[in-house]
């Protein structure tokens, strides 16, 4: 019902309850037992934000079109490296400042305030792409360059206490160990024996150790929820790309194998999945345990399809699975009206 409606019925009953019509426990029941529409406006102010962004970039196209503009960003992109890595340099100094004089006034705006940093944080990415290209000497070896903007965006993150550039920090780290596992190996699809995959594993394993670490210190405690997030994505991930393809270098290789090859990649993302679980469940953490259970029907569903895609009858295949889905959603739907009030037989259908 709408709010209108809600606050005409509970002043109705706030009537009854004073005047003795009903009970004060049948006057709880009836407050709990109707629904009040609400409006998302939190996904409204994402999606706002998002195509405001896209427009800009669209305004800035077509205003790229006018051709004296068009001669001014020549001159510039004709520039010396070193004068493009401090023009964006500034500009990312400019949108952080404006992200940071945003938050100190106006904390409740956080979609804006965290879009202004987002904004800094491309045209970090751009004046450290120009530093790349000034400094020349680096050749192959560009990964020292991606560790360089995890240490910039890690300090900015701890400085500006944002967990978006935090975020960031971690996958430009990430990036770094591919690139330098794969510079160190001279650009070869194995390192160590491990393919790219098996490399993000220890990787992720590492940052949710780090996350750990950061939920007893206090001046990082800020930090551990997003840290923890980004390393079950990365562990997660690879080890679903692992029961995949394997520890394998090539397509060649890969179906030269069966798939039954793949079975430990299986069983050991399912007990990751199992630990995420059992440690959600026992020290009630809600992000490793959300993801061991989305992981573990991520994983389930993936052997589906590979065991059964060329088995079964495809109207069987599909049947079998929309009866599943039903399953897993009437399932859902009971936990999320466990516990609810006012459920059952007492509950106002509006």
């Amino acid at each position: 019902m709408t709010k209108w409606e809600a606050r005409v019925i509970s002043e109705c009953i706030r009537r009854w309850r004073e005047n003795g019509t009903v009970t004060d426990e049948i006057a709880e029941r009836l407050l709990v037992s109707y629904e009040t529409w609400r409006f998302d406006w939190v996904r409204v102010a994402s999606v706002s934000l998002l195509v405001s962004i896209v427009c800009t970039f669209i305004a800035v196209a077509a205003l790229l079109s006018e051709e004296w503009l068009r001669r001014l960003m020549a001159r510039l992109f004709d520039s010396p490296d070193w004068a493009k890595f401090l023009a964006f340099a500034v500009l990312a100094a400019v949108f952080y400042g404006a992200g940071l004089v945003r938050r100190s006034g106006r904390p409740q705006n956080v979609l804006t305030n965290e879009a202004l940093l987002l904004l800094g944080v491309l045209a970090t990415a751009a004046s450290l792409f120009f530093l790349g290209a000034a400094v020349s000497s680096l050749g192959e070896h560009f990964s020292l360059l991606l560790l360089f903007a995890s240490c910039v965006y890690g300090a900015l993150g701890i400085g500006m206490r944002s967990r978006l550039i935090w975020v960031f920090a971690l996958l430009s780290l990430g990036g770094w160990v591919g690139a330098e596992t794969g510079y160190l190996s001279d650009w070869d699809v194995y390192y160590h024996g491990m393919n790219y995959p098996l490399r993000f594993v220890p990787f992720g394993v590492a940052v949710c150790t780090v996350s750990f670490l950061l939920g007893r210190s206090r001046r990082l405690l800020f930090f551990w929820r997003s840290t923890l997030i980004v390393g079950l994505l990365f562990l997660f991930v690879s080890l679903w790309i692992l029961s995949v393809f394997g520890n394998h270098a090539s397509e060649v290789t890969w179906r030269s194998v069966s798939q039954t090859e793949f079975f430990h990649w299986s069983v050991l993302f399912a007990l990751a999945a199992f630990a995420g679980i059992w440690h959600g469940l026992k020290f009630d953490n809600e992000i490793s345990h959300g993801f061991g259970v989305t992981f573990l029907f991520v994983n389930l569903f993936t052997r589906y399809f590979e065991y059964f895609w060329d088995t079964l009858h495809k109207a069987l295949f599909f049947a079998v699975l929309a009866a599943t889905f039903w399953v897993l959603g009437n399932w859902a739907q009971r936990i999320w009206t466990m516990g609810r009030p006012g459920r059952g037989k007492d509950r106002v259908q509006v």
